[in-house]
């Protein structure tokens, strides 16, 4: 990654970094900090897929590896006496979220017990550290992110935000068709012997009432943070695009595909649990009440007796 990202790009040596990141004191951290969001499973998966044959790629919850491997010999000649080769390897981090952060660290060689023969191992590691950030940020679908971010922050045109990314990275691989739209999985069953969960995909919500052993039937899916900080736990949500809401909320829990957004949860609640909240190309509207404030449920079942379509269902603690 170039040092023309400015702002956006910092290292540092420290015993702690942000996003749970614990490098040991004295070794290098790079940590870039991208002005764009990654939620939605099915980019994070096109990520994944994109770059599989060009990286060794590894996923878990929010974050993906990338690793990069390469070999290095104490001479030229093979066959030569006293020909050694190792292989050796740098991964970067992308933790996903609200923003995007990508991280990698740079040990020295002796962490491993490698040959001391290696030579420029910290160099070496940290120029292809970034080769893999320039070829995610070019030709993933976080490149049209960072486009589009540039575009905004800078006042600048698309086609002047791709000619300033392709000078942020400098370093990048061109991998073709590495932007795969990937399929999202209709959600399973978490529990053998259980029925599935039905697809929804029509333009009106659909009937009622709640299904109180949505746990049984939905997996859970990716949560929801809200404007006051608090994390909202889902089920059954499928992509971003809001087709298939499922149910949000683990005690304050409303079927989204269900509700009809009359408001009058809102109107009964008396510690204010839910105020609504956009959300763009809903099923049945453009707005929900979502539970920003649900650790403050005081469980009176208020909002539960008031609601039409009978899509809320509170559990006691």
């Amino acid at each position: 990654m170039s040092l023309l990202l400015k702002d956006r790009v910092y290292t540092m040596q420290s015993p702690t970094a942000k996003r749970g990141v614990y490098p040991l004191h004295g070794y290098k951290l790079g940590l870039y900090r991208m002005p764009i969001k990654l939620e939605d499973p099915a980019e994070i998966q096109s990520i994944f897929q994109g770059l599989k044959n060009t990286f060794e790629m590894d996923m878990y919850a929010d974050r993906i590896y990338a690793t990069y491997n390469w070999i290095e010999e104490n001479m030229p000649d093979p066959d030569a006496k006293g020909y050694e080769q190792v292989k050796l390897s740098v991964t970067v981090e992308i933790v996903t979220g609200e923003v995007v952060d990508i991280i990698y660290q740079i040990f020295s060689i002796e962490k491993f017990g490698d040959p001391q023969w290696v030579k420029d191992y910290r160099k070496k590691a940290d120029h292809f550290a970034k080769m893999v950030i320039d070829t995610i940020l070019r030709n993933t679908i976080l490149s049209d992110k960072m486009v589009e971010s540039l575009t905004s922050l800078e006042k600048i045109s698309e086609n002047q935000a791709l000619i300033k990314l392709e000078e942020l990275t400098p370093l990048a691989q061109i991998v073709p068709d590495a932007k795969p739209i990937a399929k999202i999985e209709k959600p399973k069953p978490a529990v053998a012997g259980k029925k599935q969960v039905i697809v929804r995909d029509g333009e009106e919500a659909i009937p009622g009432p709640i299904d109180i052993e949505y746990k049984d039937k939905m997996d859970q899916s990716t949560p929801f943070k809200t404007s006051t900080g608090n994390m909202v736990q889902t089920w059954g949500r499928v992509g971003a695009d809001n087709k298939v809401m499922g149910v949000w909320g683990e005690f304050c829990s409303v079927d989204f595909d269900i509700c009809v957004a009359d408001g009058a949860c809102i109107d009964a609640c008396p510690v204010g649990v839910y105020d609504f909240f956009e959300f763009s190309g809903n099923v049945a509207s453009t707005k929900k009440p979502l539970q920003i404030n649900e650790p403050d449920c005081i469980f009176c079942l208020a909002c539960e007796g008031v609601c039409p379509p009978q899509a809320i269902k509170i559990y006691p603690q």
